[in-house]
């Protein structure tokens, strides 16, 4: 039986309005309005997790005719994996086309529904990247929380501009028995609230018109769950006044409500008179999303959304079709995309044939033959495709800019097959589990089978080794979760460099290394200063940039490159030969960044001076087996010298109790190395504010559960790293090192300089 099939008594059967003939007709609908760009709008609905994005969406849905309304609200359409139906939360962005009908004209909506769980926050990044517009979801109890701030300054990074529906009215008017002053008091703080966020991460062109407002229609309230909603515009239109909803919620009377302000209706109105198209928003998204010249053919296309130019898509999401394999679901800015073409990855060796192209509906795809600029597609049959990659048929398109993530992966667990006859099964998901998600890293041993999978988080993990176990059906073995850990810099070593040998004692390299700021740390994590080696005619510019930062101009314009969040600079003066040993020595500075001196972890806000060097004359002495050993013992060397710290990845919880339980829940929070920052009450209620490093995390639900008798409600947001205390540094080093084969206790200075 269908998920959108209505079970009867006896057994039977009842085929709803999903497969009855309004649907049909809206996808033939649907099909001749994506060539009417005016007539497009790609937006997503973003939220903290369980504010009501995927009841929300199933209504807009059914509101369109593309699902049963009986079903609305429990069907949850989009959530066509079977862990998000079993688990209840969304863990896949996942994309539907419908149309909507505003004054006799149709519009068509391509909208994506994002997962509001922390793991699974690189979904929202990436679904951010496809779309123009943008739901932001508050539910009315709450208000704004931790992860509506990290969607809305996502939302607004790829210039995506946002609406507000503040969700769950009825609660406020139900459960909590507010008058009217105390909700239109709530409202009012929520609006604020939202808007000093749009007023804080907004391009500066857009901080002022992109404010939300009652008044001008940019922010809806209502509830999806009984399925209505309301806008000022709508109201006029309607004759409905906030003391007639406050009427009905009170008199348990949401269904007429329903019938009288639809929140599909509502919604899509708002959607198409305050969200802009593509040809309205391409011309300022373009800019900031790629970094071409502009003025060319196709960067004129793509501003102008040109659907008979050069193609131009932009990959947002693989997921695997049990029938047709890996489908590509991305943005096309300029051109169109058709079945039977072929077309290049770039970066990828040889053009691909593209197979079918389709239409997304939840976990249908509605195979057509063309697809135009200004649409979301997916395709298949382009085995080269990944999240975050370009394609075109032309080889030299210069890439879209790669979609940045906000937070890194944290969490890594060992996972190899149970039977060595699985193995290159094993291997071959792994791949397309890495094209999938970008957000998880995969590293693998090829002789025992082994990976490495590092993800945001234990949830996102646990959803990953499903998916090997159940839906490829390779049995795993899994180790238990392990912390991922950085390398820093706490002090500095200015004044005193460390001098790197080369084995023949030929070549000597002179290094100085002390912290980044925060300021210029948080720019290269945004990836406003670039990545990877600088180009000598780049240098200039780049130096420019860490100067508007606060760093010595003169100095920046020296750069060699940037390695994350790491930065080298050539500080030296008339080396004779060191241009020649230049890749070499970032190639070494390199491999630092990867492997820090203490504990092999990644290293992070690092800035290095090569100061000096002392160079064989003849180069077949200063080759790669001289240069990199003595440039990598030189750094780390500087880097111990300097005081090299180990740097925990932390959590934020929120954790709502009622006061009965309260002292168990902060004695849980204080017995993981938890800091509580606040404690604010609302009634019967307490919520926890505290700081966790993630490696006391593990198990943290089942505690808090038990804690509580099940009655706490809790959160987390990623706070990135911050310093191990002094006291657990020998202990925790010496775990990584001895997992990692190494022996327990790291080189000495005196190592590097020998």
């Amino acid at each position: 039986m269908s998920r959108f099939d209505k079970p009867l008594a006896g057994g039977q059967v009842q085929r709803t309005g999903v497969y009855m003939g309004r649907k049909e007709d809206n996808i033939k609908k649907a099909t001749e309005v994506m060539n009417i760009l005016p007539q497009i709008r790609n937006l997503c609905i973003a939220a903290h997790i369980d504010h009501g994005k995927t009841t929300l969406s199933d209504n807009l849905i059914a509101g369109a005719g593309m699902m049963s309304s009986e079903l609305a609200g429990s069907a949850r359409v989009l959530d066509f994996d079977d862990q998000e139906a079993a688990r209840g939360i969304t863990i896949n962005a996942a994309s539907a086309s419908m149309v909507h009908d505003v004054g006799g004209v149709p519009y068509l909506i391509n909208l994506i529904d994002t997962p509001g769980h922390v793991d699974f926050g690189g979904d929202v990044t990436r679904a951010m990247r496809a779309v123009d517009g943008c739901f932001i979801l508050a539910c009315a109890v709450e208000g704004p929380m931790p992860q509506t701030e990290t969607v809305v300054r996502q939302a607004l990074k790829e210039k995506v501009k946002p609406v507000l529906f503040i969700n769950k009215v009825d609660r406020l008017i139900n459960e909590l028995q507010v008058t009217p002053e105390d909700m239109m008091a709530r409202f009012s703080e929520t609006i604020k609230k939202v808007n000093r966020l749009i007023k804080q991460f907004a391009p500066d062109e857009f901080k002022k018109s992109w404010q939300v407002s009652v008044a001008d229609g940019t922010v809806a309230f209502g509830s999806a769950y009984h399925n209505w909603g309301i806008t000022v515009p709508y109201m006029a239109k309607s004759g409905i006044s906030f003391t007639d909803i406050f009427a009905y919620c009170k008199d348990e009377n949401q269904e007429e409500l329903a019938t009288k302000a639809p929140v599909h209706e509502v919604l899509l109105d708002m959607a198409v008179s305050k969200l802009p198209g593509p040809q309205e928003a391409q011309p300022y998204r373009i800019p900031n999303i790629w970094n071409g010249d502009i003025d060319s053919p196709i960067g004129k296309a793509m501003v102008n959304c040109d659907p008979d130019a050069e193609l131009a898509m932009m990959i947002t999401k693989i997921w695997m079709d049990p029938h047709a394999g890996e489908v590509a679901v991305g943005r096309l800015y300029s051109g169109s995309i058709s079945q039977g073409e072929t077309v290049y990855a770039i970066g990828a060796a040889k053009p691909e044939r593209v197979q079918q192209v389709s239409m997304m509906v939840g976990g249908d795809r509605i195979t057509v033959s063309k697809v135009v600029a200004g649409n979301i597609a997916a395709v298949t049959g382009i085995r080269s495709a990944a999240a975050g990659i370009t394609l075109s048929r032309n080889k030299d398109f210069i890439p879209f800019e790669p979609i940045r993530h906000y937070s890194d992966p944290v969490v890594t667990v060992a996972v190899e097959p149970r039977s060595m006859k699985d193995l290159p099964k094993f291997i071959d998901a792994l791949r397309s589990l890495a094209k999938a998600d970008a957000s998880l890293q995969i590293t693998t041993d090829q002789e025992t089978g082994e990976a490495l999978l590092a993800g945001m988080g234990e949830l996102h993990l646990e959803i990953t080794v499903y998916r090997i176990e159940e839906e490829q059906n390779i049995k795993v073995k899994v180790s238990p979760p392990i912390v991922v850990y950085r390398e820093g810099i706490e002090g500095s070593n200015r004044g005193h460099p460390f001098e790197g040998k080369s084995p023949n004692r030929h070549n000597r390299f002179f290094f100085e290394i002390e912290a980044l700021s925060e300021e210029v740390v948080a720019a290269l994590r945004a990836g406003d200063l670039g990545d990877g080696p600088v180009r000598p005619n780049d240098a200039k510019e780049t130096g420019n940039k860490f100067g508007e930062l606060g760093m010595d101009r003169d100095l920046m314009r020296k750069i060699y490159a940037i390695n994350g969040t790491n930065v080298l600079v050539n500080d030296t003066k008339g080396i004779q030969g060191l241009h020649e040993t230049r890749e070499l020595i970032i190639e070494a500075f390199k491999e630092v960044c990867t492997k820090g001196p203490v504990a092999e972890e990644p290293v992070q806000g690092m800035f290095v001076r090569l100061t000096d060097a002392k160079l064989h004359e003849d180069a077949i002495h200063r080759g790669p087996a001289q240069t990199i050993p003595a440039v990598r013992n030189g750094i780390k060397g500087a880097m111990l010298r300097a005081r090299t710290v180990i740097l925990e990845p932390m959590q934020k919880a929120f954790v709502s109790v009622p006061n009965d339980w309260l002292g168990q829940v902060t004695r849980e929070v204080t017995n993981r190395r938890g800091i509580i920052e606040d404690m604010p009450s609302d009634g019967e209620v307490t919520t926890v504010v505290g700081v966790l490093p993630i490696a006391e995390t593990f198990g943290f639900s089942n505690d808090i559960r038990a804690a509580s008798q099940g009655r706490a409600i809790w959160n987390t947001e990623n706070l990135g790293f911050q310093i191990l205390p002094p006291q657990l540094f020998d202990k925790v080093v010496a775990e990584i090192r001895t997992r990692k084969g190494l022996k327990p206790e790291p080189n000495s200075i005196g190592y590097y300089s020998e």
